[in-house]
C-alpha cells in the first residue's frame, strides 16, 4: 500500500513555512535538511525543521490536503501545527540517528 505525505518545514526562528507533498516523508526531509537542491525555496531560507506531517492513502487526497493547506491564511497554518506540535519542535529530530543506529 502506497503512503502520501502532507508536511511543514520551517527555519530556525520559525517566521517561514513550507508546505509540500512527498511519498517518502524521510527522504523528503533529509533532502530539504541537507539542502539537496541548493536552489530550492527550503534550501534559500534554511527551512530544516519538520513541524507537522499528515498521512494519506490516496495521493488524490493528499494534493488536495496539500492545496487546502497552503490556501490557509499564516495564522490558520500556525493554528493547524499547534494541535499536533504545540512546542513547534523538530518532528524529524533523532530520525537519521536512530536509522544509523539500526543498521
Amino acid at each position: 500500500m502506497n503512503q502520501y505525505y502532507v508536511y511543514m518545514m520551517t527555519n530556525i526562528m520559525k517566521s517561514v513555512n513550507y508546505t509540500g507533498i512527498t511519498n517518502d516523508l524521510f527522504r523528503r526531509v533529509w533532502e530539504h535538511k541537507n539542502n539537496f537542491n541548493p536552489d530550492s525555496f527550503t534550501a534559500r531560507y534554511n527551512l530544516h525543521k519538520l513541524i507537522y506531517f499528515e498521512e494519506f492513502s490516496n495521493v488524490n487526497d493528499a494534493i488536495a490536503r496539500e492545496k487546502q493547506i497552503k490556501g490557509l491564511s499564516r495564522q490558520k497554518k500556525f493554528n493547524l501545527v499547534k494541535k499536533l506540535n504545540p512546542q513547534l519542535t523538530d518532528l524529524a529530530e533523532g530520525w537519521y540517528e536512530e536509522k544509523v543506529n539500526k543498521q
